[in-house]
């Protein structure tokens, strides 16, 4: 990932805290059909080897952990929240008119060789503690264990796991930093003033670094 100086991120826990803030990642690996990606929910490890492992799992139908070179690197990728940036709320517009539109986001990158397996009781660890994640806030949460075991036995046999160790760790964090502070207090208030999700996280995001 192109990262200049400007974007960098490289702190492990404000990393590691924005993976789990990714509701999706895409994994991304090279075989003997070219790249493959898709896209799947994860688990983070962070305490295991220097910068943690991702756990997931992928349906069995899908080729691409057959095809997947166990040499060769995989990527998964992390795109936090994102929003279009204006000319027109720069200081710089209406000083110079030099501005052209640009992009706000953040985004990480974790490489490592990834491990497939079948074994039914790790992929039950996955999806039991991907459900707990995702359900756990909800009045009535609900439970693997709320299905019948039969029909979760079949489900397992549907999927494969993967595990990646975590070898390499970027982060870029794009909010405007290469700006005058002038031209990013005018993103900070155009973003506010849009009102979107996404919009008003870059625009915290923005503040704090201020």
């Amino acid at each position: 990932m192109y990262v200049p100086p400007h974007f960098l991120e490289d702190d492990k826990a404000a990393l590691h805290r924005a993976i789990g803030e990714t509701r999706l990642a895409t994994l991304v690996t090279l075989g003997s059909e070219g790249l493959e990606a898709s896209h799947v929910p994860i688990l983070l490890d962070e305490g295991e080897g220097p910068y943690g492992a991702i756990r997931g799992h992928l349906a069995r139908a899908n080729p691409q952990w057959r095809r997947a070179s166990a040499e060769t690197p995989a990527l998964i990728m992390f795109l936090g929240p994102d929003a279009y940036v204006s000319p027109n709320w720069y200081a710089t517009k209406r000083e110079t008119g030099k501005v052209v539109p640009t992009w706000n986001y953040l985004a990480i990158h974790a490489y490592g060789r990834v491990e497939f397996f079948e074994d039914a009781e790790r992929l039950r660890a996955i999806v039991t503690s991907l459900t707990q994640r995702h359900e756990g806030r909800r009045e009535k949460p609900w439970a693997v264990s709320d299905a019948p075991e039969d029909y979760i036995q079949a489900q397992l046999r549907g999927i494969i796991g993967f595990r990646l160790p975590i070898d390499r760790l970027e982060g870029k964090w794009k909010l405007s930093q290469n700006r005058p502070e002038a031209d990013r207090r005018g993103v900070i208030e155009g973003l506010e003033g849009e009102g979107g999700a996404l919009e008003s996280t870059i625009a915290q995001r923005m503040k704090d670094g201020l």
